[in-house]
């Protein structure tokens, strides 16, 4: 390994390092003191590296090096400088309160599923045409660990980034909409018996895809390749090629309602020629 450059935030060379993971080079983070840590790389990556880091210093702070984070970064080390640590606890309190209330309401609700309350708390939050709440607590409903870390994974990765880049109130719209579509969309074609944030988080991918495809100029929100995963994870649950049951209607109409919504704030805020 040979010295790239140096900087003083180690959780920013962290989210470097995570980038260029991404683009298949591999580095390292050695601290030289409590304040400043060396970013190092292997010899063959270092001219391709180069213009990475350039990049870094001009916006230490850009949203891919998060993104990358949560894609690839390593949480087993627990790493820490100056009493913070890289793992997925620090990652969550540094998201948003409204960020933390989904994720927080939905793993309590699956908690108390487990300590014996299912039949009472699904019975008062199941989709019910006639109770216009129930419209949109499917969302904050899972069956399954696996279930509930696989969208919470997703809706704090993407909500997060949409956050900061479109504000909070796009982010609590696009919730809403998302669910109101996904949800609705699932009950007509299959019924009440259903849950999970999916259909949200697949509202917060046509976002990020559509919102990336208007602004080209821009870094995207979301890769091609977390795009291409979802859309061939989206068809393999109508293909019924997975081992679990999918809500996929929801995830359809939570994607293009998703899709929609980016295509309305893109027009509603152009400003006008003259």
């Amino acid at each position: 390994m040979i010295e790239l450059g140096s900087i003083n935030n180690p959780r920013a060379a962290q989210g470097f390092i995570d980038y260029i993971k991404t683009q298949g080079l591999q580095g390292e983070i050695r601290s030289t003191d409590s304040n400043t840590v060396i970013i190092c790389i292997s010899p063959e990556d270092f001219h391709q590296a180069q213009p990475l880091w350039q990049a870094f210093v001009e916006n230490p702070h850009d949203q891919r090096y998060l993104q990358a984070s949560w894609q690839v970064g390593s949480t087993d080390s627990a790493l820490r400088y100056q009493g913070q640590s890289l793992n997925l606890i620090a990652r969550f309190t540094a998201l948003s309160w409204l960020n933390q209330a989904v994720s927080l309401v939905s793993v309590v609700i699956f908690v108390a599923f487990l300590l014996g309350g299912f039949e009472t708390i699904y019975t008062a939050i199941q989709f019910n045409p006639s109770q216009p709440l129930t419209w949109f607590t499917p969302a904050i409903v899972h069956f399954s660990a696996v279930h509930l870390i696989f969208n919470l994974f997703w809706w704090m990765m993407l909500g997060d980034s949409i956050e900061k880049h479109s504000g909070k109130l796009t982010l609590i719209g696009l919730f809403l909409i998302t669910a109101l579509m996904s949800n609705w969309a699932q009950f007509l074609i299959v019924g009440p018996n259903f849950g999970g944030l999916s259909g949200v988080v697949y509202g917060l991918l046509g976002f990020c895809w559509v919102y990336s495809l208007l602004r080209p100029t821009q870094t995207p929100l979301v890769s091609n390749g977390i795009v291409g995963f979802m859309l061939i994870w989206l068809i393999l649950g109508f293909a019924d090629l997975l081992f679990v049951n999918m809500a996929n209607w929801a995830h359809l109409a939570g994607l293009l309602s998703g899709m929609a919504y980016a295509v309305s704030e893109k027009m509603f805020t152009a400003k006008p020629q003259g």
